[in-house]
């Protein structure tokens, strides 16, 4: 999986660089797995704006992905890897033994044509999910859930991965892609692998309005506002706006908002680097 950067013929094309799209091989969405997705454009039900800088973009579908992966013990097999407008990673259609097809979140190194499943009956191989509690240690994994049965939750975006590094008990030690050190219940469960397209991060947008085609309208920033609109507006001249802070005047770049008290503070062994 590559970028691509495009020769500048225009000036939006002159730092413009795209994923290569190597490893898609299906181009049209399983039907039976799409659904509508309707915009809101920042509004609310009475239609007054909540949200700024959100309106516009291109149409979409929503592909309905099955994070949980409890069809236990059936095989299913990779027919397609594709592109979803909705997410940073790649997505697979496959297809179990029974006939029914389902969207997967698509790990780096998975074929066309490749065997996967699920449970406790599944060996540790990319695209293979498997309990906490039956992976070995060390390996990598992706789309891990919190809460037994409710889905993955954690390292499903492009490039992203978790590594199991101990198990004491009812409960694993995995290491977050964001360094956070975490216990989680050995019952919930895991995919083997890193999520697919790892150069998400290297792809550049070239010009405005690729921002505008994703429905991201343009942010204003909070310094050149007037005082009555901003906490850090006004002054004269090119003022620098004091400390930064968000537009309600909550503290911004350093400032912890995490409730000491919520429930699952318990289980962060190490908190993410800064």
């Amino acid at each position: 999986m590559a970028v691509r950067k495009i020769k500048p013929v225009t000036p939006g094309q002159r730092n413009k660089i795209i994923s290569a799209f190597d490893t898609i091989t299906g181009t049209k969405p399983e039907k039976s797995l799409l659904l509508p997705l309707k915009k809101s454009g920042g509004r609310n039900v009475n239609g007054h704006r909540t949200m700024r800088y959100i309106g516009g973009g291109h149409k979409r579908m929503y592909r309905l992905i099955d994070f949980r992966r409890e069809k236990d013990g059936v095989q299913a097999t990779v027919k397609s890897i594709e592109y979803d407008p909705n997410r940073s990673s790649r997505i697979a259609l496959v297809a179990y033994e029974d006939g029914e097809k389902r969207y997967i979140i698509a790990p780096a190194g998975l074929q066309t044509g490749q065997v996967i499943m699920s449970g406790k009956n599944a060996s540790p191989e990319i695209g293979n999910t498997m309990f906490l509690s039956d992976i070995p240690l060390g390996t990598i994994v992706h789309n891990i859930e919190l809460k037994p049965g409710k889905g993955a939750a954690m390292a499903r975006s492009a490039g992203t991965y978790a590594q199991l590094s101990a198990r004491e008990g009812k409960y694993a030690t995995i290491k977050l892609p964001s360094g956070e050190i975490r216990m989680v219940l050995v019952s919930c469960r895991a995919t083997i692998g890193a999520v697919s397209n790892p150069d998400h991060n290297l792809e550049k947008s070239g010009k405005a309005g690729r921002s505008r085609w994703k429905g991201r309208r343009p942010r204003v920033r909070g310094v050149v506002m007037n005082p009555v609109d901003h906490p850090m507006g006004g002054g004269e001249g090119r003022a620098s706006g004091g400390h930064p802070r968000s537009r309600n005047g909550m503290p911004a770049k350093g400032y912890k908002t995490r409730d000491i008290k919520k429930y699952s503070a318990k289980h962060i062994l190490e908190r993410r680097k800064k």
